[in-house]
């Protein structure tokens, strides 16, 4: 491809996360993006509220403090665009802001990080997450355990479990893939068992609406099936006006040329949920997720939601 990468007519300069989670995946869009375009691409290291804050997502307000300050570089130009997981990324679009690509998605489902299952987990078991979502479905599954809230990085999580602190804790399986942690997984739960976050698995790459020619360039990793499949997700949350710390889990995929979507929404100790399925055409995908929200809604979703213990 011809004319000049960056903004500075160097590499493309790619804003991350510090984090060895987002570096790895971030490099990996950089790999591929270099063998698929034979542009050079080069990561810039971004420090995020969510980075500095101790405090639990939820409490910081939840959807954004991952994003924002990545997306601050984009639109000074400080960057050409930026990596993020695309769980983290609020449904409301952003003035200047573009969605350019959603590579092909890792596996979105859950991990128990436990030497044990979940059925053998000891009665009263200390289980580590940050997630309402998971914490409203762990309940649901096993009211018996002890879910204590948590932050920080995988290997401060998984440590939790060596150290004896937690008898285990639950975290993207993509996510342990990316890092090399699979070890330590116990158990993956199946999407009957657990639903995973909306786009949980997948990577976006934003850049600036105004550059048609990087939105062309990031363009060559964009995989439609997955674009398809988390806009149905993403959605439901956009509809149900939930963050990405409500207890909304969901999951889309397409099967034989149909997209199948299921939803939840659960009560925060785990009492009740609401879980509902919709498939249909491909193309379809957000009126799709916009007809399953509804159902969700008329069965009493938005009480579940703003439910808390």
């Amino acid at each position: 491809m011809s004319g000049r990468p960056g903004a500075t007519g160097g590499p493309l300069r790619l804003g991350t996360r510090k984090s060895l989670m987002a570096t790895t995946q971030s490099q990996r869009v950089a790999d591929l993006l270099t063998e698929r375009t034979g542009h050079a691409v080069e990561l810039v290291g971004v420090t995020t509220q969510g980075d500095v804050s101790k405090a639990l997502v939820a409490q910081m307000g939840g959807t954004g403090v991952f994003v924002n300050a990545l997306r601050d570089k984009i639109l000074s130009g400080e960057v050409d665009f930026a990596v993020h997981s695309l769980k983290d990324l609020p449904t409301s679009e952003t003035p200047g802001i573009a969605l350019a690509a959603t590579p092909a998605r890792d596996d979105p489902r859950d991990a128990l990080c436990s030497p044990v299952k979940l059925a053998d987990l000891p009665h009263g078991a200390r289980v580590g997450t940050g997630s309402p979502r998971r914490i409203a479905q762990l309940r649901a599954l096993r009211p018996d355990l002890d879910v204590i809230p948590i932050r920080g990085n995988a290997d401060t999580r998984l440590a939790k479990v060596t150290d004896g602190e937690l008898d285990a804790v639950v975290l993207a399986h993509a996510g342990l893939r990316r890092i090399g942690r699979v070890e330590a997984v116990g158990e993956v739960f199946d999407t009957d068992q657990m639903l995973p976050a909306p786009g949980q698995g997948a990577l976006a790459l934003e850049c600036r609406s105004d550059r048609a020619d990087l939105r062309e360039l990031l363009g060559t990793v964009n995989d439609a099936a997955t674009r398809r499949a988390v806009t149905a997700e993403r959605t439901i949350l956009a509809v149900l006006e939930a963050g990405c710390s409500a207890p909304v889990g969901t999951y889309a995929a397409e099967v034989e040329e149909e997209l199948h979507l299921t939803a939840t929404v659960a009560a925060y100790d785990g009492s009740r949920q609401i879980r509902l399925s919709a498939s249909g055409h491909p193309d379809a995908a957000e009126q799709i997720g916009r007809d399953l929200a509804d159902r969700l809604l008329a069965q009493g979703a938005d009480q579940l939601m703003g439910e808390r213990d």
